[in-house]
Order: structure tokens, then C-alpha cells, then sequence
């Protein structure tokens, strides 16, 4: 497969793997060109999709180039499938990260390993194998030792992968013979040990306060890089050789390989942190011989392909168990289910909290725009939507997860008793923005830019989402605590009294500070919700009298000051009333109004109207707001924003108890956009006029609206069939 864009792939080109601690993204010519190690907000270690020169590679392809290339993921699992096909043979590269499952056969608890199987299904094919590191963002060198791995022990397959009839793999991988007697395979005689310098910087992401965030933020490990041949019934074995490689980054030799492979034979490829790296640095930390002795026993097991096939046996049953629990059943149960696999993925296991996206600085808009940020860590906003589409689908342990982590940033609230709109995945506060001048961007966008100079951004609409989402989890999940309940009525008290402050907004504008319509809508909401809970619950509350006083003002105010009388819609913000905003879309969705109030109902239809005529929707993609003629503190021009157009989607379903056309209308762009989507149901941040993604992906709150609208369009739908 050709790279035709200077050298990069498309965004939409890329499928994701992850273990709840990081993730990949796996290119359909079989390359991962972005991966974080070992935490997603640690030092990348391959980053070719932000320099194609420098960034560091893992590219497992054909040699043939002239062949087509399918990217799946295994059903019902985050195990990606890239197949080439040409008519000399079928081969395909697994890309998957370990996740263990209750009752394993293989480990009961994660191997934090990248592994890659490649295999030929059908005739014969010649691969070519890369693997170029660049530690730490690409600043750091590194050097390279290829070991002698030792003696080569031919095995003969276990009973597991002869005699497990309702083994998934008969049912998954039916062209691996698994019942064959005679078939053999090995460890690869070689081990790859890429040792990166250790360099202390004195800015940027680590430079924290917090220890946590330092270990992980600052993380260069050494890596290996090893393999297990498997081989055919008649006791046909490849060859694969790794050789050290000089790139032209200067950065320290890579390995290369190029290997043929026939029908039935495999290699799985392992990458992970040296087992001796780690063990070195728990002996500094006072852990006796016992227990490092311990460490290699679980993390550094013999490797066999018997031991390889129940790893990913195991990570495919754990996906499979996750989804059952899904309990959407709509028309659009493949897209919702996708999404929601998504967001596990973006979930941090330790603490519960959800990344926006596993990248950084992939550009908004292709140029010298300078809209490249990074988005991981937490957003108190999109994990409160994503709190709510868990809740939604039936998948209450995750809200449960983030509720703990709620709790947890609200013990360390800002001086003034208000929040942080994003913390880093710990919990931490201090993630100082720096850029990378050394790496190029995304097809030549500068700048690269790691960690986010918003974190101190005043966003007031983060109370609403994060109250709301909160209601919805005594109401669905569990019943609040009264600590909870004490956390909750001292947000309230903060809304109350700072609602009528100028804020960043839910766009966080770098420009200056303004009233914005949304952040006063979610300051309603927040004080709605506090309300809501005291009358279903009981909870003490001695300011009652003032909170309904601060809502109902708050409202008349959206009327009153929002509304632009001449043109008949509500406004961007208080100071810019001719100036429209898609955000206002979520009026109806969190019941500010309904969706059949006039006033909501012509500023949806200005919305609609193309942007040449004074709205934000054109070939039914909306725009966030008309960045060309919008102060928001940078310059050019941005794609369509597509949480905006699945909301969009989801407001006509809401007005269509007066509409029916509106539902029909809402289906048609519910469609059109799940269209956008990539081929295996990905979607970024935003969309370009030519229907490219744009933005860091896959993006969370992309995939949250997703889930929302298809809920809300299906309900629609079953009451105006009744």
C-alpha cells in the first residue's frame, strides 16, 4: 500500500488497539504509527503519523505493494485483522494488546505487550518487518542489541489448541489447523534490546508536582522486541532473521526483517519492557529476591505459541464478555457497539478516568492554522458524557469507575471550591503545554505540541454535564453517598455563585472571556440537577430557597440576553449576539427546553442552513461555529465538528413530536454521519470538506454522541410508530 499524502496515511486509515493503559493505531499497510509507552500520556515510542522521518515506525507489510488492503476487528472485540490480498496469496497481521479474563487459562492478570501475528492464509507471500523506536517524542537515542535467544526447542501443539472443541478460535481462525498432530513450532533464536539515554527535561509534560505523573509522564523504558514461529502439519518453518538497521533519523539503529511464509505458518512478534529493566528498578526500591523472582514468574513467562494462541483466546473472550453486557438493541447496534468498545479503550483502568483521544496534535485543520492540541488526558466534561452513554448501554460498573475518580478530584477542589476543566489521568492538576520543534506535524502542521495550556481555562459548563451525569447515576446505577451528596451541594454552591462570570466556554477559545449561551445553559442544568436530587432523595439543604432562585434566573437571563430578536436565534454568547453557535443544540438534550419550543425550533433551522447563508450545515456536516468570522484567539479555518452534527441528529428527533419530517431528517443524518465513519467505525474530532478526518483520534466525544443519538433517534422512533 502506497503512502501518497508526503508520505502519511489519511487519519481514517488507522484502527486502534489498547490494554485500558495505552493504545496504537495500526495503519491499513500494517505500520503502527503512533503508540505511547507504557500509559497513554507517557513519551511516544513510535510516532511516524507526526514526522514520517523522525517519529519512529513498526510497519509489518508484503513486499508486493501492488495488492488490497481490509482492516477489521475481530467480532466483538478490539483485536484488529489487516489482510492483504493479491493473487499470489492471503496474508493478514493480528494486532492486539493482552487483556485477561476471569478464569484465564494463560494469565489472570495483564502482560503489558504489543503483539502482532502475521500468517499467510493462502499460497505464499514475502514480508517486510521494520521496527525503528523513537524514544521519548523522538529526542532520545537509543542503541540496539540483538541476543542470542537460545537453544531452539521445537514444540508439539498442546492439548489446549488440539482438543478445546468450543475453542474460539475454531470458530475465529478456522484456517488455523489446530488439530494437527505433527504441526511444530519455536522461539525465534533472537531478542532485539533497544536501550534509549535517559535525559532529564526541565519543561514540559513530568515537569509536575504530582509523582505519579512524573513516573509516568517521563517514562523511557528499554524494549524488546522478540518472536514465536509456528509451522506447518508437515513441519514446513520459515525463516526470520532480525538485522540492525541504520535509519536516517540518527536516532540509533532499528531491525528489519524480510521473511516468506506459506499457507499454515506463522510468527507472532512481541514488543514489551525488558523484564531485567524493571526488575533493576524494584531492587532500588528495596523489593527482596522473593519477590522480583515472583515478577519474572508472572510477567517474563516461556514463550510458545501454545502460550501466544491462549493470550489472545483470552483477549478476545474479555472483549466478547465486556460487549454482552451492552444493552442497546436499536438499528444501529453495530455502530453503538463499536463506540462503546471504543471508549473502554480510552478508559484508564487504574483510576477510571477516560482520555478525549490517545493522540496529540493531530491537526484540526490541514495548514498553518495552529489548531494541533493534546487531548491525553481528562476532560471533567467528556467523561461525564461518557459516564452517561455507559449508564445508557447498561454498563454501570465504568460509571462506577469514573464516580470514584469524581470523588477523588473533588477532595482537591481550586482555592475558590471549583474544578479544573481537565486533570491528567491520575488525578493530577499541572500538565504545562510545550511544543516539539523538532517534529514536523501531521503532514507538515506545526506545531506538535504536548500537554494543554487550557488546563487553567474557567469553563463553566463543566458543573452542568458533570451534575447531570451524576443524576443520572443515582437514578440508573447507584444511589449517591451523603459524602457524595456533600460534594455535589458544594458544586452547586460554586455555580451559584459564579454563574453570571464570562468564561472560555465548551470550545475552549483562546481569545477573551466571554458570556457564553452554553456555559449559562450547563450552569442551569448544574443547579437543576442539585434541585432534582434534594426532591427525590431527601438530602439536606439549607441554601434550597437560593439555588431555585439562581435556576430561574439563570433561565430568564438565556432568554432575554441570548436571544437575537432581529434574526430569531439564540446567540453564541451575550457579547456577540450575531454570531451562532451549534453548541445551543443541546438545549432540548438536557431538557433546558423542549424540542419543540418556536424559539429552539428557528434556531435549529437557521443551524441548518449552509454557511453562505448565515448558518453552519453544509452536505448535512455541521460546523462548531464560523471560524472565519469568529474571534476565538486563532487563525484559518476548521472541518465540520462532528459531535455537533450528531447532536444535530439528535434535537430532530427531539422536535419531531411536531415534525415527522424532522425524525425522517434526523434518521438521514444519522446515517450520513455513521457514513463518515472509517472502515472499521473510527471517528475523529472533526470532518474536512472532502470527508477526511481531521483532528485527534478516535475521539471520544464523537462516539458519545454517536451512542446518544442512536438511543434518543430509536426512542423517536418506537413512539411515533405506536
Amino acid at each position: 500500500m502506497r503512502r501518497s499524502l508526503r508520505g502519511y496515511l489519511p487519519i481514517d486509515q488507522y484502527g486502534l488497539i489498547g490494554n485500558l493503559h495505552t493504545a496504537a493505531l495500526v495503519g491499513m499497510d500494517g505500520s503502527i504509527d503512533f503508540m505511547c509507552w507504557p500509559e497513554f500520556d507517557s513519551p511516544s515510542v513510535f510516532c511516524r503519523i507526526l514526522d514520517k522521518d523522525k517519529g519512529g515506525h513498526f510497519v509489518i507489510t508484503p513486499e508486493n505493494c501492488d495488492l488490497t488492503c481490509k482492516q477489521q476487528y475481530l467480532p466483538f472485540s478490539n483485536v484488529l485483522s489487516t489482510k492483504f490480498l493479491s493473487e499470489e496469496g492471503v496474508g493478514s497481521v493480528t494486532d492486539y494488546m493482552h487483556r485477561p479474563r476471569p478464569g484465564s487459562r494463560s494469565h489472570g492478570y495483564m502482560l503489558p505487550w504489543l503483539m502482532r501475528t502475521v500468517e499467510v492464509i493462502r499460497g505464499e507471500l514475502t514480508f517486510d518487518l521494520e521496527c525503528f523506536p523513537a524514544f521519548d517524542y523522538a529526542r532520545a537515542k537509543h542503541t540496539l542489541e540483538i541476543q542470542d535467544a537460545g537453544h531452539i526447542e521445537k514444540q508439539h501443539p498442546s492439548k489446549h489448541a488440539s482438543e478445546a472443541e468450543e475453542s474460539i478460535f475454531q470458530s475465529v481462525f478456522m484456517h488455523w489447523d489446530l488439530t494437527e498432530e505433527n504441526a511444530e513450532s519455536f522461539v525465534g533464536a533472537q531478542r532485539a534490546v533497544f536501550t534509549p539515554e535517559q535525559i532529564e527535561h526541565h519543561d514540559g509534560m513530568g515537569f509536575t508536582s504530582n509523582p505519579a505523573d512524573h513516573v509516568a509522564q517521563t517514562a523511557v523504558y528499554p524494549m524488546d522486541l522478540r518472536f514465536v514461529v509456528g509451522c506447518t502439519g508437515s513441519g514446513s518453518c520459515p525463516l526470520v532473521r532480525l538485522e540492525p538497521t541504520p535509519h536516517k533519523s540518527g536516532l540509533g539503529d532499528g531491525v528489519t526483517s524480510r521473511f516468506t511464509l506459506i499457507e499454515g505458518q506463522r510468527v507472532t512478534f512481541i514488543m514489551r519492557t525488558t523484564p531485567e529493566y524493571v526488575a533493576s528498578e524494584l531492587a532500588k526500591t528495596g523489593v527482596g529476591a522473593a519477590e522480583i523472582e515472583m515478577y519474572y514468574v508472572k510477567y517474563n513467562p516461556t514463550l510458545s505459541m501454545k502460550f501466544v494462541e491462549r493470550v489472545l483466546e483470552d483477549t478476545l473472550l474479555y472483549w466478547l464478555g465486556w460487549i454482552r453486557s451492552c444493552a442497546y438493541s436499536g438499528r444501529w447496534l453495530e455502530n453503538v457497539e463499536r463506540s462503546a468498545l471504543i471508549l473502554k479503550l480510552l478508559t484508564y483502568e487504574p483510576t477510571g478516568a477516560v482520555v478525549a483521544a490517545v493522540t496529540f496534535s493531530l491537526p484540526e485543520a490541514i495548514g498553518d492554522s495552529g489548531r494541533n492540541w493534546d487531548y491525553r488526558f481528562t476532560w471533567v466534561r467528556d467523561s461525564a458524557f461518557t459516564m452517561y452513554a455507559f449508564m445508557r448501554l447498561g454498563l454501570n460498573k465504568e460509571a462506577k469507575c469514573y464516580m470514584n475518580f469524581v470523588s477523588k478530584i473533588c477532595r482537591s477542589k481550586n482555592p475558590d471550591g471549583g474544578l479544573q476543566i481537565m486533570y491528567t489521568l491520575r488525578g493530577g492538576r499541572e500538565m504545562p503545554e510545550l511544543v516539539l520543534p523538532h517534529l514536523e506535524g501531521y503532514r507538515g502542521c506545526a506545531p506538535v505540541r504536548i500537554g494543554n495550556g487550557a488546563a487553567d481555562h474557567i469553563q463553566l459548563d463543566i458543573y452542568g454535564e458533570l451534575l447531570d451525569a451524576v443524576y443520572l447515576y443515582n437514578k440508573y446505577s447507584n444511589p449517591l453517598s451523603y459524602d457524595e451528596w456533600v460534594d455535589v451541594r458544594a458544586l452547586v454552591d460554586y455555580v451559584c455563585d459564579n454563574y453570571d462570570q464570562p468564561d472560555m466556554g465548551i470550545w475552549e477559545v483562546r481569545g477573551q472571556r466571554q458570556n457564553f449561551t452554553y456555559s449559562k445553559i450547563q450552569c442551569w442544568v448544574a443547579v437543576d440537577r442539585g434541585l432534582r436530587l434534594v426532591e427525590k432523595r431527601d438530602f439536606p439543604c439549607f441554601t434550597i430557597d437560593r439555588w431555585r432562585r439562581v435556576r430561574d434566573t439563570i433561565y430568564e437571563e438565556v432568554m432575554e440576553k441570548a436571544w437575537n430578536s432581529e434574526h430569531e436565534y439564540f446567540a453564541q454568547s451575550y457579547e456577540n449576539k450575531d454570531t451562532l453557535d451549534a453548541a445551543v443544540l443541546a438545549m432540548p438534550l438536557v431538557f433546558f427546553c423542549d424540542g419543540t419550543d418556536p424559539r429552539f425550533i428557528k434556531t435549529m433551522r437557521r443551524i441548518m442552513l449552509p454557511p453562505h447563508r448565515g448558518g453552519l450545515t453544509a452536505n448535512n456536516l455541521v460546523f462548531r461555529y464560523n471560524a472565519m468570522e469568529t474571534d476565538d484567539g486563532l487563525s484559518g479555518e476548521e472541518g465540520a465538528f462532528s459531535l455537533c452534527t450528531f447532536w444535530l441528529a439528535e434535537a430532530l428527533a427531539r422536535a419531531s413530536k411536531s415534525n415527522l419530517t424532522m425524525l425522517y431528517k434526523a434518521q438521514v443524518i444519522m446515517d450520513e454521519m455513521i457514513m463518515y465513519g472509517n472502515h472499521v467505525g473510527l471517528f475523529s474530532e472533526e470532518v474536512d470538506k472532502s470527508g477526511k478526518h481531521l483532528g485527534n483520534f478516535p475521539q471520544a466525544f464523537t462516539h458519545i454522541a454517536l451512542i446518544s443519538a442512536a438511543f434518543n433517534i430509536d426512542r423517536a422512533l418506537k413512539t411515533n410508530h405506536k
